[in-house]
């Protein structure tokens, strides 16, 4: 879309001048929006790389337009287009206002009626953790987020597991094994939430330094780094957890190979109030 997008409210209009020549023209509408003052945020369906204005093609579904003009013998083509991966989220016209052309319209209850094999599941966005807008995550999640890690059957047939607030923290977690004679588990059930320095603090979580600043001091980029006194935060409160990228001699723990193991969010030993918190988060 020329000029890459931008909010409209009912009713509005917005006029793109396009030059003749123009070919592969799209126009398509996002829905389920929300960004920031710079322009970044994501929309349940027509988003385009999580931006404002868009400098990519639309993520399905989204009802989408295509316009090629002044072309073979001097004419425009145009059409509405549900074919190929766009799908459909709105209804929409497309229609010349010269020229005395025919008008298209594509405005049938296709959301409500759509077949269940081709309804889109799990589009959304979370507050935290979220993974690209999905339900099934396809790539890691967005800090802030406790993390799980863990490596089975490595190095003598040992697992090598950890919980890590190197990508900060959103909600209390234990990782514990339940098999193989293997009995010490890990936690985080501190508030760090509610005690999170104001520079760290994120809406649902609290940040890593790293996430918030990106220096080499707090991201480890050369190799070569300590502890710091925002990295101590996080130790002091979980310290079976990673709080730095090279917090391992305190933070990564084995059981043998073929162990089973348990990932428990806001465990039942989280302190009194976090439960009242984390619901609303």
């Amino acid at each position: 879309m020329p000029g890459g997008g931008r909010r409209l409210e009912q009713g509005k209009t917005w006029t793109m001048n396009q030059p003749a020549g123009t070919t592969n023209g799209q126009i398509w509408a996002r829905t389920g929006c929300n960004f920031d003052s710079a322009g970044r945020g994501e929309c349940k369906t027509g988003d385009c790389g999580r931006v404002l204005e868009c400098h990519a093609s639309s993520q399905h579904p989204a009802t989408l337009v295509e316009y090629t003009l002044n072309q073979n013998i001097n004419l425009d083509f145009y059409d509405i287009s549900l074919v190929v991966v766009e799908g459909f989220n709105m209804p929409m016209e497309f229609s010349p206002t010269s020229s005395g052309c025919r008008g298209i319209t594509c405005t049938a209850d296709i959301n409500g009626q759509c077949p269940n094999e081709l309804r889109t599941p799990g589009r959304g966005s979370c507050q935290t953790g979220d993974c690209g807008g999905l339900l099934q995550c396809q790539a890691f999640g967005q800090p802030p987020n406790t993390l799980a890690e863990y490596a089975l059957s490595q190095f003598n047939n040992l697992d090598f597991f950890d919980i890590s607030l190197v990508d900060g923290f959103n909600v209390p977690m234990d990782f514990s094994p339940t098999s193989g004679g293997c009995t010490r588990g890990i936690k985080c059930t501190a508030d760090i939430n509610g005690q999170c320095p104001n520079e760290l603090r994120a809406p649902g979580g609290c940040n890593n330094p790293c996430t918030v600043f990106k220096t080499d001091q707090y991201c480890c980029n050369s190799g070569s780094c300590g502890p710091t006194l925002l990295s101590r935060f996080f130790k002091e409160r979980c310290p079976d957890a990673y709080s730095y990228p090279k917090d391992d001699q305190t933070s990564t723990f084995t059981c043998p190979g073929g162990t089973n193991y348990r990932v428990v969010f806001c465990p039942p030993d989280i302190p009194s109030g976090m439960t009242d918190q984390l619901l609303l988060v």
